[in-house]
């Protein structure tokens, strides 16, 4: 399961093991809609940024190989990834019933 309180703050920006470009964080938590799959984080190229169509990018924290910048974090971001956290554990534990 995902350490919630390691999750970078929207508007963090990072590279990927094996990437070239940079890459803004816009989303944590997010589902791919074509195969159900979840992924830590989706991002567009940084400093272009939304290109339109499907120029985002979903992966997860452990594919990330340097952070250049942390986004901002307030209490507002420390509740919703709280609540975050309460959201998946009680998903995880009726999964397991």
């Amino acid at each position: 399961m995902t350490n919630f309180k390691e999750l970078l703050p929207i508007g963090s920006v990072v590279i990927l093991r094996e990437a070239k470009k940079r890459l803004m964080i816009y989303g944590i938590r997010q589902t791919n809609k074509e195969n159900k799959k979840e992924y830590d984080y989706i991002g567009v190229l940084y400093p272009e940024g939304n290109l339109g169509g499907k120029s985002y990018v979903m992966f997860n924290h452990e594919d990330i190989k340097d952070v250049f910048f942390r986004g901002y974090e307030d209490e507002e971001r420390k509740t919703f990834i709280d609540k975050l956290e309460t959201f998946y554990v009680n998903k995880e534990n009726k999964s397991e019933k």
